[in-house]
């Protein structure tokens, strides 16, 4: 295991980007492609599997310091394995389609002899065994896990600046928040620190910082990711999903991670498409549903008309747009029980190695009693019916993603209040409540910079049908992109 303070001491610095002499020292920084296009010059041997890692590291080494992205950084550990990678590509063989692709885990997801911290004191040295299902997908299709990706402690939080280790900051305006609680892998893909990585999401927590951070962020259906070996927060409400700079980087991680486990119960069964493939498929056909109400509701200005402008831009790619109504989201028991289910036996163990706000939300499980958690279920499932009868009439779902921009660090709440979302959540968490395939990309920047985005929802299993609109949208437009500007201090 490989520290991030003792890998940021080792000196790695951004002029150790050459593989055996393959790269001039004056030639584009690898680490400023996207997944798809460093797939491509691997298979084209442009770059190997060590260029691409070193890449990586280098710019690791040089911005993380700053934005505080990773908890734990495996550095020798990633380059061993890209050496491993490279040589098997020599002799002709390949482990899969992200095969030497440098990528990296938030760190409530387990890997085997890495420490899994999730961002709490009380798991500061936690080292699991096994790998979670996610980890073990992406290896088997050849990634190279750089390490683990700092978050809001246990994923309760909005901010990613709840955590042991220290605040998240935003690539494009570091006294901002990065959003969370994904806010690790999101600020890390922005930042050009890995070219995909993987979160998780209870009430928005790969879109609202992949919004915030100016990424593409997908929450699938509920159940098609498995969340098995990942430390939970409400089971019924928790995804596993993709965070990569574009619609065409978040298909190929999906495709990857996707698919039936039979050791996690939400898990659905079905055949997969090719995501790849669907990304392409024309939307010319699509009709898309506005849910005004609260979703484009007190939205900041700047927001409004970013918003406005892509919804213009989509009337081109589709059949246009027609206001829809979704059901109301029910306060529902769930997380509160679900997560003192968990947490409970943990804080009974190590009272001082959580915080407040988690020993909180402990505390609200445990004055919830069995009947109003079994009708809680009971209206989850029902709710999630009617959500899915939308789809009767249009065929995608079209929000903000955030009704609000990044607050300042220090001026960030501390996390989730207990008694719903906070206003950055508003517009996503209702999508975990209904399990709706979502995904957030850029749409716009405000005055000062910092990213706006647009979030695309489809009925369940429609993943495919979401990633080509985001895909469409993303041919059409240059906010995707987009990187921090050079002249910034950590500017790729």
């Amino acid at each position: 295991m490989v520290s991030r303070r003792s890998f940021l001491g080792a000196g790695i610095g951004a002029t150790t980007l050459l593989a055996g002499g393959s790269l001039r020292a004056d030639a584009p920084d690898p680490a400023d492609l996207g997944l798809r296009d460093a797939a491509l010059a691997l298979q084209q041997r442009r770059l190997s599997p060590v260029d691409l890692t070193r890449a990586c590291l280098a710019r690791i080494a040089r911005l993380d310091p700053l934005l505080n992205t990773f908890i734990t950084v495996t550095g020798e550990q990633a380059l061993e394995r890209a050496r491993e990678l490279e040589a098997a590509r020599r002799r002709g063989g390949e482990h899969g389609p992200l095969h030497g692709i440098p990528v990296a885990l938030k760190d409530n997801v387990d890997t085997a002899g890495v420490r899994t911290t999730a961002a709490a004191a009380a798991f500061a040295t936690r080292v699991p065994t096994a790998d979670a299902e996610v980890t073990r997908r992406l290896l088997a299709a050849g990634a190279i896990v750089l390490g683990k990706l700092n978050m809001d402690e246990c994923a309760y939080g909005v901010t990613s600046t709840t955590g042991h280790f220290g605040a998240v900051r935003n690539p494009w305006a570091t006294e901002f928040v990065a959003g969370g609680s994904s806010g690790g892998p999101a600020a890390a893909v922005a930042a050009g620190l890995c070219y995909g990585a993987i979160g998780t999401d209870t009430g928005g927590s790969i879109r609202q910082p992949a919004a915030f951070c100016g990424v593409t962020g997908l929450k699938a259906s509920h159940g098609l990711v498995s969340a098995r070996g990942v430390v939970p927060l409400a089971w019924s409400l928790d995804h596993v999903g993709p965070l990569g700079r574009s619609a065409a980087d978040v298909a190929l991680l999906l495709q990857a991670i996707a698919g039936y486990d039979a050791g996690d119960p939400a898990s659905i069964e079905g055949g997969l498409p090719d995501y790849t493939a669907a990304l392409d498929e024309s939307t010319r056909g699509l009709h898309l549903g506005l849910p005004r109400q609260p979703f484009f509701e007190a939205l900041d200005g700047e927001i409004a008309i970013a918003v406005e402008e892509a919804l213009r831009v989509l009337a081109t790619l589709t059949q246009g747009t027609r206001d829809v109504t979704l059901p109301a989201v029910p306060a529902l028991a769930v997380m509160f029980v679900e997560a003192h289910a968990h947490f409970a036996p943990l804080l009974a163990a190590s009272p001082q190695g959580f915080s407040p706000a988690l020993r909180g939300l402990v505390a609200a499980g445990a004055r919830i009693d069995a009947a109003s958690y079994a009708q809680a279920l009971r209206q989850l499932a029902l709710v999630r019916h009617e959500a899915a009868a939308v789809f009767r009439d249009v065929d995608l779902l079209v929000t903000p993603t955030t009704p609000v921009l990044p607050e300042r660090i220090g001026a960030a709440g501390a996390t989730a209040p207990v008694r719903g979302p906070p206003p950055s959540a508003r517009n996503t968490a209702p999508f975990n409540v209904f399990g709706l395939p979502t995904i957030s990309i850029p749409c716009g920047v405000n005055a000062s910079g910092l990213p706006i985005g647009l979030q695309i929802t489809g009925p369940p299993r429609g993943e495919a049908r979401v990633l080509a609109l985001a895909h469409a949208f993303q041919k059409h437009t240059a906010w995707h992109r987009r990187r921090p500007p050079a002249s910034h201090p950590f500017g790729g």
